[in-house]
């Protein structure tokens, strides 16, 4: 299957919004931290530090520089080196020793578990389907929804081609719906094609490298569909759609039209108890996850852990994700001590 890689190497519109840090990091998709909590940059020339390296899934990104930011208030001796650049990234640094930890947004399949990667969950968020807001059928498609077996006709075989036809209306100028998909390994995109039954590699359309390079493709194309982690389709801050991209709502029962249980796109709140209580499908809802290759023995890295999955879990939702149940928290917190 043949993919024409869309180059995004400017795409920086959401991560100039949505992360504190430097255009020139947003453009690398590398963040540094170390120092004292509001001081200069650098840590203290007094104190030893110790570095840690990430690198993998979009999706944990935002949510590891937070993390980052905040230990740092009481660990200045450590710093933090986070690299995103998709899931598959993320594993393959873990595993040839290139990162300490990987950001990882899917389960392990039992090929790569072989391989003697350790994991830890660390919250929950979801893969949703998105296309452009001002696309000539949005009401329609808002009202209706599409089914599951729908969205593997678009995304996988074809089958469906113009937004006419998914809605079963006629026009002169049928509009072509134009899919877009994720060049890179991703979590996402294992994600959401798991919600119809299949993988990444059966996904078909024009591939783009990374979240934000989706995100920013289906802002400029009327006719898009495509697929985003959540924190590049709302604002954590305001609760709202990002500009210029919404939600292709999914028919959960199957019943043609958007019920009321199934009505809860409008802001991230409501989204994030919809993953939470169940109501939105998993697949495409997710827990993420660090890896490391066997588990690490480094006391700096599992202190970061411990306190990730401790005090680090009050950003959780602040950050927009969804905390983990109670006990599956406490089942981690005992993997850190085994």
């Amino acid at each position: 299957m043949e993919k024409k890689l869309i180059n995004q190497h400017h795409n920086t519109y959401f991560m100039k919004k949505r992360i504190l840090i430097s255009l020139s990091a947003i453009a690398l998709g590398f963040t540094t931290f170390s120092g004292k909590p509001g001081g200069t940059p650098g840590p203290d020339p007094s104190v030893k530090t110790v570095s840690i390296s990430f690198s993998g899934a979009f999706a944990l990104y935002p949510l590891v520089q937070t993390w980052a930011a905040e230990y740092n208030k009481t660990h200045p001796d450590i710093r933090f080196d986070i690299q995103a650049g998709g899931a598959g990234k993320g594993l393959t640094d873990c595993l040839a020793g290139a990162v300490d930890v990987g950001m990882f947004s899917r389960e392990l399949t039992d090929a790569e578990k072989a391989k003697g990667v350790w994991s830890l969950a660390l919250c929950r968020d979801a893969v949703i389907p998105t296309f452009n807001a001002k696309n000539a059928n949005a009401k329609s498609i808002q009202i209706r929804g599409v089914k599951k077996a729908e969205f593997g006709s678009i995304f996988v075989d074809h089958s469906i081609t113009t937004w006419e036809q998914l809605l079963g209306t006629t026009s002169k100028s049928p509009h072509k719906i134009n899919v877009y998909t994720r060049a890179d390994a991703a979590g996402a995109a294992d994600s959401w094609a798991a919600f119809f039954g299949k993988k990444q590699e059966n996904l078909k359309g024009l591939g783009v490298s990374g979240d934000p390079g989706v995100a920013d493709a289906v802002r400029k194309d009327l006719n898009a569909i495509g697929y985003n982690n959540t924190l590049f389709v709302y604002d954590p801050k305001t609760g709202k759609k990002l500009p210029g991209i919404d939600v292709v709502p999914i028919d959960v029962n199957g019943n043609g039209q958007i019920d009321a249980e199934e009505n809860f796109y409008d802001n991230i709140r409501i989204f994030l108890k919809a993953v939470n209580d169940g109501k939105y499908p998993s697949p495409p809802a997710r827990n993420l996850y660090f890896l490391t290759k066997g588990k690490t023995d480094k006391k700096e890295i599992l202190d970061f852990f411990k306190w990730v999955l401790t005090d680090g879990q009050q950003f959780v939702s602040i950050a927009g994700y969804v905390p983990l149940p109670k006990g599956t928290v406490q089942d981690q917190i005992k993997k850190l001590g085994k």
